[in-house]
């Protein structure tokens, strides 16, 4: 007899090679119910495992029939679109970290935004299960389960209302991850805990212009090859406040206010930041304001390694110690 639903799994994996295939009917079936479709997520780390060595024809053919069977189904797909909220991706593969880049905008928009979506997508699908929406209807405790971090790509004003903003701040408390990436700290002014999850407000910023940022934290991820002085062009934001003096903080690049005109934080001018949040880890860069940023080599390498220490990825588990108040 052919078992169902997880057991099916349990008996694929311990049986012979030569009785592999006699399975494959059974695998297609159950994937067109929903009840299977939740019990082949949770095994799916075992089967996508067994998918990418070599094996025999037969388990071979067995695989095609159960992507057949997954992507050929209609009630199925019905099942998918109608549980998820607008601008998700359906259930996320639980060996996946997943990663959610939302750019939702209700005051200013950067052209970039397009650009930057894009670039992430492309420099995080490698190692992240990526999705990108501006709709906040993705704020809900179910669907921010499937993600490990969630990017706040040059979002600006009043993006959240109160029910998502507490699923928001649900989410990060118990170990999610947040990045800040240009205008997301002109973000949510009215949002106490968002202003401490950022780190600093937006107050102005002079002309695009190239400056000198100094790497104040090279065992940082997100630093990791930057020389201890770079000079680059972006858009250097002045913040209301200095994120230095809230405790906890971690100051990982900084700009040389010598280096361009209109600085406007008296010398002390942090640009990149992190800290813990609860269970959740924060990280924001002032950088991200032109096109141009998301195709630099170091700039990318830049956000990648603070998604990298968002989600606590590798060896990035442990921070280094705050950079000293100063």
């Amino acid at each position: 007899m052919i078992p169902s639903g997880g057991r099916l799994w349990t008996t694929l994996q311990h049986a012979p090679v030569c009785e592999r295939a006699s399975y494959r009917p059974s695998m297609a079936t159950a994937f067109t119910s929903r009840i299977a479709w939740g019990a082949a997520q949770r095994a799916w780390g075992t089967v996508r495992e067994a998918l990418t060595v070599a094996l025999p024809p037969s388990l071979a053919i067995g695989a095609v029939g159960f992507v057949v069977a997954v992507v050929g189904a209609p009630s199925g797909a019905a099942v998918l679109d109608a549980s998820h909220p607008a601008g998700t991706a359906g259930p996320a593969d639980p060996a996946t970290l997943g990663v959610l880049i939302f750019s939702k905008t209700a005051g200013f928009r950067h052209d970039s935004i397009e650009t930057g979506v894009a670039a992430m997508k492309d420099l995080l699908a490698p190692t992240y299960m990526v999705d990108a929406t501006e709709d906040a209807a993705a704020f809900t405790p179910a669907n921010l389960k499937r993600f490990r971090v969630v990017v706040f790509l040059n979002t600006t004003g009043d993006v959240l209302d109160d029910v998502q903003q507490k699923a928001f701040e649900r989410f990060i408390e118990d170990g999610g991850g947040y990045i800040g990436v240009h205008s997301a700290s002109d973000t949510e002014y009215d949002w106490p805990w968002y202003g401490r999850l950022v780190g600093a407000y937006f107050k102005t910023h002079p002309a695009i212009q190239e400056a000198v940022v100094r790497n104040e934290s090279k065992d940082h991820p997100s630093m990791a090859g930057w020389p201890v002085e770079l000079k680059r062009t972006d858009e250097w934001y002045v913040y209301r406040t200095n994120p230095r003096s809230v405790k906890g903080m971690m100051i990982l690049a900084s700009l040389d206010e010598s280096s361009y005109t209109g600085g406007g934080m008296d010398g002390d001018h942090p640009i990149t930041w992190c800290h813990e949040v609860g269970k959740g880890r924060a990280w924001y860069t002032g950088g991200g304001h032109t096109k141009q940023s998301f195709a630099e080599p170091l700039f990318r390498s830049h956000l990648k390694g603070g998604v990298d220490w968002a989600c606590r990825r590798g060896g990035s588990s442990d921070a280094t110690q705050p950079a000293p108040s100063r």
